[in-house]
Formats: structure tokens, C-alpha cells, sequence
């Protein structure tokens, strides 16, 4: 792609609202275009896209008000919070911010020596068949056979134990559960939906195919602290600050990914994030209750996301109104506005481009009653 058209792509970014006036002048300027150049282009006629790409621009959520966001407003039987906004309109807005083809890998390494947070159980990857073990017990027929298998064909399998909670993650919204007797989303309660093999309802199997506008927000470049310290708590002014560095702002329906630095850490800890101590201090960064409020109701994030392990600040630097939790943000998203969470997001190649518009694209393992999709690995296009 050559500068003219670059710029063009730039030009139509900004009328799209992708950019702002800031973020244009400031990506014209990397392309090495001065100030005037730049206005000249934004005061150029205008060249009618195509239908599909005007209206891939324009997606109005359903149900979402701004300054109170969503809640329960999907029926008494729902399970998917406002991923019921999900569609192809939006599908066709993501896309359209693909213009290189470039594909980000946001998703962390997984081993048995990987960092978890308290309350989740260790993993373990057991070699369940071997070559060498196939051979010698001969306990399947279709192995030991001479006459079917005188090559002596063998595989190798794994089984795995393993939190549903660790590594690159989303959390259901059967996860977190509220008041006595305990409720999640919608009003379901924990006597109701869950069973001694998992949740009966709300788990990770009924979370669609995620394909979305996403806008990234580099919070740790913007306060100049990479990684952020220990319980850094960010807000709404510290995400507004970062929004207008970058040049971007955040549409309706985006999924927001909040960048405290924290994969750059697990990736140091041999790609798994096996440095437990050194982890264990930069996982405590994240939101604040008033900035997840901010983001879901004047924002309208489609889902929130950082790159630790539990997306608020430990320990809360704010509570809810009605009371207090040691989670008060997972509380607020999950059960009360049914918006998920996406943890441990690895933002580290989209930090290094600078990319912060971006369409973001996410399959969930379907492991029926899981109380999160884990070990995943989402996609960035740019």
C-alpha cells in the first residue's frame, strides 16, 4: 500500500469516526504529509463508498442507554447479556477497520507452571498415550494387530486438568454470583444452574462467535509506567487521557481492551508466565469501579478486557452503591449490565504498531458447563 493510499484509508478513518481530528493529523504526519497537506485532504470532495462500507459505519445498539448501559433487558430466559447485540451489521464494522491484513495473536501461552490467581485450581498436562507405551502394553487391538498394523502406527494424546481460569480467558456470566441466596445475571440462582459437573445454564457453550469493532487503550504507554505498578487503579479521566494520545475514540459496540503491560510481564516468565512472584505484583493493576461504569454507560463497550488476570484493581479502590465485594467490577459487568469480561488479552504486538482500531474475533472453546472459555486465543486484524 503506497502513501496516496495510506492517506486515503486515513481520510476515510476520520470520517468514519475511527480517528479523530488529533489521531489523523498525528498518523498524516508519520506519513510524512505537513499540517496543510493533511487539511487539504479532509477538505477534498468526498468519494461515495460503497453501501456495504457506509452502512458498516453505522451500528445502533438495540438496548443500550447511555448513562445506564444495559442490565436485564433481554427476557427472563436469556443467557448471553449484550452479546445479544451481535449481528452482522457489526461483523461488517469490524471488518471494515481490516486494512493491511495484519493478524495479532492476543492470546498468552498456557503450561502447568503458568501463574493463576488465588482460588483456582493448578493444572497439569499428563501424556495419557506414547508411542512407546502403545507398543508395549498392547491394550488396543488395532495397535498390536501384525496383519492391520505392521508399521506400527501410534499416536500421542493428552489429558488435561486444568482451571477454567487461566491463561487467555472470558469470563461467563455464570461466574460471579451475588447476595444470599447467591444470584448471577438475569436472576439465576446458584441452586438452579449449577450441578456437581458444572453449570447447567449460562456456561461457556452458549457464548457466540465474537466478531467486533474493538478499540485498544494503551494505558501504560500513556502514563509512562511499562508495566503499570502494583494496584495502579485506572479511571475514567487516566482512559480519556490515553483515548486522546492515541487519536481514537471509542464507538458503541466496540470491545475494549485496556493495556497495563502485564502479558509483557508473563511473556518474561518464559512465555508461560512462570515468574509467579513478579506477576502476582503487576496483576493487581486494572479498572476501577468508576471506570468499567464509564465505559459501559457512556461508551457502550460491548465487552471489557485487559491483559491480567482479573481486570480491576486489587485491592478496590471503589465500591457499589448498595454495598461491598472483593470483586466489585466483575460484580458490576457480569451481574448486573451481563457484559463479559476478557482476561489476560496479550496486547503487546498491537502496542508495539501503535494499532488501536482493530477488529477483534474470538471462538470459545464449546466445553459445555465451563464457568469461562479459557486458554483461548483471540485475533486482532488490522
Amino acid at each position: 500500500m503506497d502513501r496516496e493510499d495510506r492517506a486515503r484509508g486515513l481520510v476515510e478513518d476520520f470520517r468514519r469516526g475511527y480517528l479523530t481530528r488529533r489521531g489523523f493529523l498525528a498518523k498524516a504526519a508519520a506519513l510524512g504529509l505537513t499540517a496543510a497537506g493533511a487539511a487539504g485532504l479532509l477538505a477534498a470532495p468526498r468519494v461515495q463508498r460503497a453501501a456495504t462500507a457506509e452502512d458498516a459505519s453505522k451500528v445502533t445498539p438495540k438496548k443500550w442507554e447511555k448513562g445506564k448501559g444495559w442490565g436485564w433487558v433481554w427476557g427472563d430466559d436469556d443467557q448471553l447479556g449484550n452479546l445479544n447485540e451481535l449481528g452482522p451489521e457489526l461483523t461488517m464494522k469490524a471488518l471494515s477497520l481490516v486494512k493491511e491484513g495484519k493478524a495479532y495473536d492476543l492470546g498468552l501461552t498456557y503450561k502447568r507452571s503458568s501463574y493463576k490467581f488465588a482460588g483456582h485450581n493448578p493444572g497439569e498436562i499428563i501424556s495419557f498415550r506414547t508411542p512407546t507405551g502403545m507398543l508395549n502394553q498392547k491394550d488396543l487391538d488395532f495397535v498390536r494387530s501384525e496383519k492391520e498394523n505392521s508399521l506400527n502406527t501410534t499416536f500421542t494424546s493428552n489429558a488435561l486438568f486444568i482451571s477454567d481460569n487461566v491463561a487467555t480467558q472470558i469470563d461467563t456470566l455464570g461466574h460471579i454470583y451475588e447476595g444470599d441466596p447467591p444470584h448471577t445475571y438475569n436472576g439465576f440462582r446458584y441452586s438452579e444452574i449449577q450441578s456437581d459437573w458444572g453449570l447447567l445454564k449460562l456456561g461457556a457453550e452458549t457464548i457466540p462467535p465474537i466478531i467486533a469493532p474493538a478499540t485498544m487503550i494503551d494505558v501504560a504507554k500513556s502514563a509512562g509506567e511499562d508495566p503499570l505498578p502494583e494496584s495502579y487503579a485506572i479511571g475514567p479521566d487516566r482512559l480519556q487521557k490515553a483515548l486522546d494520545e492515541q487519536g481514537v475514540e471509542i464507538d458503541p459496540l466496540d470491545v475494549v481492551l485496556v493495556r497495563t503491560g502485564t502479558a509483557g510481564v508473563w511473556m518474561k516468565g518464559n512465555g508461560v508466565g512462570a515468574n509467579e512472584e513478579e506477576m502476582a505484583k503487576h496483576d493487581t493493576a486494572g479498572l476501577t469501579l468508576s471506570g468499567a461504569r464509564w465505559l459501559v454507560e457512556e461508551k457502550g463497550a460491548l465487552a471489557v478486557g485487559t491483559d491480567t488476570s482479573g481486570v480491576e484493581v486489587l485491592p478496590p479502590k471503589e465500591q457499589l452503591d448498595d454495598g461491598t465485594s472483593f470483586n466489585p467490577v466483575h460484580v458490576y459487568l457480569l451481574v448486573r449490565q451481563g457484559v463479559h469480561i476478557l482476561e489476560y488479552q496479550n496486547q503487546e504486538g498491537l502496542a508495539e504498531d501503535e494499532v488501536y482500531k482493530f477488529a477483534y474475533v474470538l471462538g470459545v472453546n464449546k466445553i459445555e458447563g465451563t464457568a469461562a472459555g479459557t486458554v483461548l486465543r483471540p485475533i486482532g486484524l488490522a
